[in-house]
């Protein structure tokens, strides 16, 4: 077995092969970009070699740096992970080139697979069933419409070597289609500098099935059962759960077959995921292969009791496949999660900033074929507490995988977990998650690739009040520390108005803490309701009329009892917000101190800052320039999305403070602006 490995990759995957390989006594080498420094993955591998600063392109896929780290640390061999590297069949032939195992397929399958149309005709003389459509290299429009009026609307167009959701299009009626055509080639050449594109029936309601298979060097292939990952926004997956619901065992064999035939016909080695599309009646079409190990891969390892990353590692090295085909059984229910640092009700828009505080569900182990797997919940995770989201690299937090027994308790479990996660500092699409997993859709298994959008009133609902049990844990948090803030002054401890108790001669004290949230500030109808009024007794308080009184407290956790109702939650104050999770909820409430101004006129002008760490990629005005409110003043670039900074006030714009092109981080400030009298 390899003696030394390493690593090029980031994140999750890099932590998932490292603790596989510590397992096995094979040691890592990591690599890292500049802001990648104090990464976890660097943090959990033996070496540690920077290869260049942050933008991808100048270092995780640099090919010849990861080449010359590898022969400089004595690696053996290279596993690419996912993303960048993995499916680069130059860099495969790199590696054997320069004596080094690539951790994958050979360069021939992935230049065989790599190309979607081509890849469905060496699938057509396999046998393995496509969907109806035209995968040929004629691209003249005239003869691809054509081709789209012989397969019949609506037809979907897409990128030949395309993937993401980018490069397609459906089309519903004949004559939208040499505008769409028009429209996918531009984004296709923009994409993947190949404007080629293939037709194909699309399929209404289909769903997303792949099926996990692996081969070796010695002609053994066999299929790992398959994944449901139907569920999806703008093409990319969500949720992913294995087995899939309702599949027949002729079908899964059927399905099973035909992949394993697909990774034949191009001499596949190592693991491999064959997609297909599928009817709601049964029926099932190629859709495409990665030649790599899947995010997903986890929920097959839970079903199957397996490894696949040590699998990879032994296929590599020259062995044969660990188990054969009837040696493989189907054990329970998976369910992955991927949780995001983004804002599913602002259009998934990627949230950029440092994970103030993360607390994760607790792991729970479980039995399958007489051998302890380690969780029945299992976090996946490339970051830790403290760490940054940055503006270079996927926002993915953590992969959230659960098992159970069977579905119904899949979906329990997972219900459960995501209600125990909470995280403070950026977005996340925790909530989001959640809602889908107790959604009548997803329990129910109605599934199909357009779930999410056929359930947007459930998904997305309108913005809700704050319940009292919330805002009254967060005053108890408010009071307690400010108690502890007035213990701590000497000078106060003596003074019985200044220990923060509510004492007062012959009187009690009554005061009111303002708080906010989103449903206010949208100026909600119940916005009265955030007005807490605290009146304080010799036994706890009065909280807008009721008793209010603290029965116990462990650190940020707190247990109220609010009249008759006993309640508990978490806080966590981060400046002026108070973070409540309680009941498998988030609430975040912006508290109004009315002591933080005393004094101070509150500017209605100022020096307007970034809201998250990026590039300004255009400015709008000038010094000295006149602006409405609303007015656009300075556009930036982060995550590979636009971001507008307008004008609060009618003003003028006092100094303009960084050019397009700058880098800048997070809350600094753009530039400097006096509202207007």
């Amino acid at each position: 077995m390899f003696t030394k490995i390493l690593i090029a990759n980031r994140g999750e995957i890099a932590c998932r092969v490292a603790a596989t390989a510590r397992r096995m006594g094979i040691q890592t080498v990591a690599v890292y970009s500049e802001a990648d420094a104090n990464a976890k993955h660097v943090a959990v591998c033996d070496e540690a070699v920077l290869i260049g600063p942050a933008p991808a392109k100048e270092s995780y896929l640099c090919g010849d740096k990861i080449i010359a780290v590898a022969l400089a640390t004595g690696a053996q061999a290279i596993h690419p992970g996912y993303g960048f590297l993995s499916e680069n069949a130059n860099f495969a032939d790199a590696c054997h080139a320069a004596g080094l195992v690539f951790i994958g397929p050979p360069a021939s399958a992935m230049r065989a697979m790599g190309s979607k149309s081509a890849a469905k005709s060496l699938m057509e003389k396999a046998n393995v069933p496509l969907v109806p459509g035209y995968h040929g290299d004629n691209q003249d429009a005239d003869f691809l419409h054509g081709q789209a009026d012989k397969i019949g609307y609506p037809v979907l167009l897409k990128a030949s070597a395309g993937g993401g959701g980018k490069g397609m299009r459906v089309i519903e009626h004949c004559a939208d289609f040499k505008a769409a055509l028009a429209s996918c080639k531009r984004e296709a050449i923009s994409s993947f500098g190949d404007d080629k594109v293939l037709a194909e029936k699309y399929l209404s309601r289909p769903r997303h099935i792949e099926i996990q298979v692996f081969a070796d060097t010695l002609g053994n292939c066999i299929y790992l059962f398959e994944r449901d990952c139907s569920v999806q926004r703008r093409h990319q997956k969500v949720l992913e759960e294995a087995p899939a619901p309702g599949m027949p065992f002729d079908r899964r064999a059927a399905m099973g077959e035909a992949a394993v035939a697909a990774a034949k016909a191009v001499g596949y080695v190592g693991a491999g995921t064959v997609e297909f599309i599928a009817n709601q009646d049964g029926s099932f079409y190629f859709m495409e292969m990665n030649t790599r190990l899947q995010v997903e891969h986890p929920v097959t390892e839970m079903i199957t009791g397996t490894d696949l990353v040590e699998w990879q590692l032994r296929v590599a090295f020259g062995e044969p496949l660990p188990k054969k085909q009837h040696e493989l059984t189907i054990h329970g229910h998976a369910i992955e999660a991927r949780i995001y640092a983004e804002n599913p009700e602002k259009g998934f828009l990627p949230s950029i900033g440092t994970l103030r505080h993360m607390q994760s569900p607790s792991a729970v182990t479980f039995e399958l074929g007489g051998t302890v797997v380690p969780a029945a919940v299992r976090i996946d995770s490339g970051v830790r507490e403290g760490d940054a989201i940055s503006p270079f690299y996927d926002p993915m937090i953590a992969k959230l995988i659960v098992w159970g027994a069977d579905r119904r308790e899949a979906l329990a479990r997972m219900a459960q977990a995501l209600g125990e996660y909470q995280i403070v500092g950026l977005a996340s699409n925790i909530a989001f998650l959640k809602r889908l997993v107790e959604g009548q859709a997803f329990a129910s298994a109605d599934l199909d690739t357009g779930l999410i959008e056929r359930n947007q009133e459930s998904l997305f609902p309108a913005l809700q009040a704050t319940p009292d049990t919330a805002l009254a844990l967060a005053s108890v948090a408010l009071l307690l520390e400010e108690k502890a803030a007035a213990e701590t002054q000497s000078s106060h401890r003596a003074d019985p108005w200044g220990n923060a108790l509510g004492w007062r001669l012959n009187s009690t004290l009554g005061r009111s803490l303002a708080f906010a949230d989103e449903f206010t500030l949208a100026g909600g109808a119940e916005a009265e309701a955030y007005a807490a009024r605290i009146t304080y007794q010799t036994d706890g308080w009065l909280f807008n009329g009721q008793p209010l009184s603290l029965t116990a407290r462990q650190g940020n956790e707190l247990h109220i009892k609010l009249g008759e109702r006993a309640v508990h939650g978490t806080v966590l104050r981060d400046g002026e917000q108070f973070h409540v999770f309680s009941s498998g909820l988030h609430y975040t409430l912006h508290y109004s101190d009315p002591m933080a101004h005393a004094g101070e006129v509150e500017a209605e002008g100022g020096r307007l800052t970034a809201p998250m760490p990026g590039k300004v990629v255009a400015v709008l005005v000038n010094k000295g320039q006149d602006v409405k409110k609303g007015e656009p003043l300075v556009i930036m670039e982060a995550m590979k999305m636009e971001h507008t900074i307008a004008a609060p006030h009618d003003g003028l714009v006092e100094d303009v403070l960084y050019g397009v092109g700058d880098q800048v981080s997070d809350g600094a400030p753009l530039l400097a602006f006096k509202a207007a009298a």
